[in-house]
C-alpha cells in the first residue's frame, strides 16, 4: 500500500526548547496509525508539527508533497483535517454553523450541502441539535462536532488528538466505532494521538511508542498490543 504520510528526522519545539527528537516514522493510504504515550511525550506537537503549528526540521512529505515549514492554511488546502485536544469549540455559534466552519476553505459549495447530510447521517445526535448554542452540548457531543467539523473539510488524512479525553467509557466506544467505520467506508487515513492505548490499539493497523520526544517501538497493533513487557513498561495496563 502505498504511503500517504512519510515523516523523517522530525525536530520540532516551542522557543528555544526542543520537543521531538528526530522521529521517523509513516502512515499508510487508507490505513489507522496511532502514536501512544505519557503525558509531555511530544504526541500533541507531533500533530502540530505536521499541521504546521509550530517550528519544526526535517522532511514531511503528504501525498507526494514536501509540507515541512509550509503555511497551516495550505497544508489544510491539500487535504490535512486537525481535531485538537480541547475540541476547539466556537461556544456561541449553533451546532451547525460549527460544522460549517470546516468547509471555509472549500470551492466545491455544490458538494458541501451533500457532505452536511454524511456528516449528520454519522452522528445524528448532531442533527437533532443544529439549531443548539454549540456551548450547550455535552462534551460527548462537543467531540463528535469536532470530528464532524473536520469531516467538512472531505480530507485525505484526519489527525486526532485524544479523543475519549474526559469522556464517558459508552461515549468513547461510539465515537471510535464511527471513526471506524468513517475509515472502512470512506478510506479517510486516520493518526490518532491517545493515552488510552488499549483502545486505540483496537482500531489502528500500526503503533509507534514515544518517550520524551523519541519513538522507542513501532509495530502493527498487535504485536504491540500483545507484548507484555512493552504493555506493562509503556501502556500501564
Amino acid at each position: 500500500m502505498a504511503k500517504l504520510l512519510d515523516v523523517k528526522g522530525l525536530r520540532a519545539g516551542y522557543g528555544q526548547t526542543e520537543v521531538l527528537h528526530g522521529l521517523t516514522f509513516e502512515l499508510e493510504q487508507g490505513g489507522i496509525t496511532t502514536i501512544l504515550g505519557a503525558n509531555g511525550a511530544g504526541k500533541t506537537t507531533t500533530l502540530r508539527a505536521i499541521c504546521g503549528m509550530v517550528r519544526v526540521a526535517g522532511d514531511i512529505v503528504f501525498a507526494g508533497q514536501a509540507i515541512a515549514g509550509k503555511a497551516t492554511e495550505d497544508i489544510v488546502r491539500l487535504g490535512v483535517a486537525h481535531v485538537p485536544d480541547g475540541r476547539g469549540t466556537f461556544v456561541q455559534l449553533t451546532t451547525e454553523e460549527n460544522v460549517r466552519l470546516g468547509a471555509y476553505v472549500r470551492s466545491d459549495k455544490g458538494q458541501v450541502a451533500a457532505d452536511l447530510d454524511r456528516v449528520y447521517h454519522y452522528f445524528p445526535r448532531l442533527k437533532e441539535r443544529r439549531m443548539q448554542q454549540a456551548g450547550t452540548l455535552s462534551g460527548g457531543e462537543q467531540q463528535m462536532l469536532a470530528i464532524s467539523r473536520a469531516l467538512m473539510l472531505s480530507p485525505k488524512l484526519l489527525l486526532l488528538d485524544e479523543p475519549s479525553f474526559g469522556l464517558a467509557p459508552l461515549i468513547v466506544q461510539e465515537i471510535y466505532r464511527i471513526l471506524r467505520d468513517i475509515n472502512t467506508k470512506e478510506k479517510v487515513s486516520m493518526l490518532l494521538v491517545e493515552q488510552n492505548a488499549n483502545i486505540a490499539l483496537g482500531i489502528a493497523d500500526h503503533a509507534y511508542l514515544l518517550e520524551t520526544g523519541n519513538i522507542v517501538m513501532s509495530g502493527t497493533s498487535d504485536v504491540i498490543k500483545n507484548d507484555e513487557t512493552i504493555r506493562k513498561s509503556y501502556l500501564g495496563y
